[in-house]
């Protein structure tokens, strides 16, 4: 076991936000909303105004750590930093407004499954935050299935058991971090995910809460009586003392009480960076499904009030409660794709066949086809439907005459065969077929990947007008909370279209290209 260099830091105050003008809360009538994106490589900050349009943001990137094979770590106060400075560079940007906006409420969304442990009492992580895509705890899990555990879990939380989730993380802090275990016995040590770490010290550790699509992702909550289930926390070893209180993902938790933001802002908005998409996507109704990409894919489908059976490799998971706790919760089928955009990134710094993220598509699209290379990007194992994280990364069907471009429609490729075996999974589990797939995150700026996309699905994939779509639902959902929005229809009647992608290629030629995907898929199942 590799041994635990954490740096554990002191909260400071970065002093070049001295001089940073913060406007007023109450200093104009102008409704305003401050979204918080957290992301896995970057915190983002954008404000919106009452018609859903970005009037101000910022974005600063942090450090990912990477100290053993299949391990990824961030620095949760580098994290919180982060955040912190972007929220203040994107609410300074409004001060050359005349009147200042109103700042109405502030809405978070965030990477979810990402587990910190931190003191009650200091504030300070008792380690590294362990990031969703981590494998440490693969043996676990796989000792969990050979229990025959994995049937109840699923029944309770609509999770398959997999180190993607927080509880496995929770619990190898506690059982490798000197101490741990003790001090969280005895009520000293919190448990959040990003959202609930970030909320926590915007009230200055007053509020320690999570929203029910952030606790649906744990592995410890029960979507059917949406409450931390005893039984789980019980096979997890977690004490319940660690857990944050359950709310709704639109409605006032708390007001902020840090140095460097405007004090009293009303905190309204929570829900995982997925379930933000879906919701600013305009997809409250059932049938409705939209895919991010981003570092991953994910894709949801909005299946009402009821909790989908999660079938063919597919999660059920919570997607929001817009009332007050005993109300009805939205849930949603999704599935999960690890590695997405983070393969574009190994073609630049692991490969080094290109210099940046955009020049993949041009390169791509210098080939008419591959030739036969299939790119299975597994470095973190592999998602829905397969479920293995066993699985690695695997080219075949280089030959001579394979060369980088080549490798880079193969990249492209694989990201939306992975994406479209998500779709086919969720048809055949809903009996529905979208009649479109609305996207969003940074890979919809690669019209030859949406192409490619679009010819494997048979269905149009369409792009909203406003592209910070997991933002905007964070704000959404912050601003129906102090009354900036009605209500869900109002919002969905402000979406709009910026671009469609149409199928250009026959069903047969779409199945026979799936068909080769998983012939490779094959090939890198069961090799760690």
């Amino acid at each position: 076991m590799p041994s635990l260099a954490y740096k554990l830091t002191n909260q400071t105050f970065p002093s070049s936000f001295d001089n940073i003008f913060i406007p007023s809360v109450n200093n104009s009538d102008m409704n305003t909303i401050l979204a918080l994106d957290q992301g896995t490589t970057s915190s983002r900050a954008i404000v919106f105004g009452e018609n859903g349009t970005p009037l101000a943001s910022a974005q600063r990137e942090f450090t990912q750590f990477f100290p053993a094979p299949a391990w990824v770590e961030h620095d949760a106060d580098e994290i919180w930093r982060s955040q912190l400075a972007v929220a203040a560079e994107a609410l300074s940007q409004l001060g050359g407004s005349n009147p200042t906006p109103k700042v109405r409420a502030i809405g978070i969304t965030n990477q979810r499954e990402t587990t910190i442990v931190w003191n009650r009492n200091t504030g300070i992580p008792i380690a590294n935050a362990i990031v969703w895509q981590d494998r440490r705890t693969a043996e676990f899990c796989e000792q969990v299935r050979r229990d025959g555990l994995d049937k109840t879990i699923l029944a309770k939380t609509g999770l398959v058991v997999d180190p993607y989730f927080s509880a496995t993380k929770i619990k190898w802090l506690l059982d490798h971090v000197e101490g741990a275990r003790e001090r969280a016995e005895r009520g000293e040590l919190a448990f959040g995910t990003v959202d609930c770490w970030l909320l926590y010290k915007l009230t200055a550790g007053k509020v320690h809460a999570t929203d029910v699509s952030n606790a649906s992702r744990t592995m410890l909550f029960n979507i059917h009586t949406l409450e931390w289930d005893a039984g789980l926390l019980q096979l997890m070893d977690i004490p319940r003392a660690m857990l944050p209180k359950i709310v709704s993902s639109s409605g006032i938790v708390g007001e902020t009480d840090c140095e460097g933001l405007p004090r009293g802002i009303p905190i309204a908005g929570i829900a995982g960076d997925q379930q933000a998409a879906l919701f600013g996507q305009g997809c409250h109704l059932p049938g409705m499904a939209k895919n991010t990409y981003g570092t991953g894919c994910f894709m949801l489908m909005n299946t009402g009030d009821k909790a989908p059976s999660p079938t063919g490799g597919l999660l059920s998971t919570v997607a929001w409660r817009t009332g007050p706790p005993g109300s009805p919760a939205s849930y949603a089928l999704e599935g999960s794709v690890f590695i997405a955009g983070a393969a574009v990134q190994w073609l630049r710094d692991g490969l080094g066949i290109i210099n940046s993220a955009a020049e993949v598509e041009p390169l791509a699209a210098s080939v008419d086809t591959t030739d036969g290379v299939v790119f299975v990007p597994a470095f973190a194992g592999l998602g829905t439907p397969d479920w293995d994280a066993s699985a690695r990364g695997t080219i075949v069907g280089l030959t001579r005459g394979s060369n980088r471009a080549h490798i880079a429609r193969a990249t492209l490729e694989a990201i939306a065969f992975q994406c479209a075996e998500l779709l086919q999974a969720m048809q055949h589990a809903s009996g529905v077929v979208p009649h479109e797939l609305r996207v969003d995150g940074g890979g919809t700026n690669n019209s030859l990947l949406m192409q490619i996309q679009a010819d494997l699905i048979g269905i149009p994939v369409v792009k909203p007008s406003v592209t910070e779509i997991t933002a905007l639902g964070a704000a959404y959902l912050a601003g129906l909370a102090v009354g900036v929005w009605s209500d869900a229809s109002a919002i969905r009647e402000s979406w709009t279209q910026a671009r469609a992608w149409e199928p250009a290629i026959s069903r047969d030629e779409a199945a026979a290209r799936i068909s080769q995907w998983r012939r490779a898929v094959a090939r890198a199942r069961g090799w760690a």
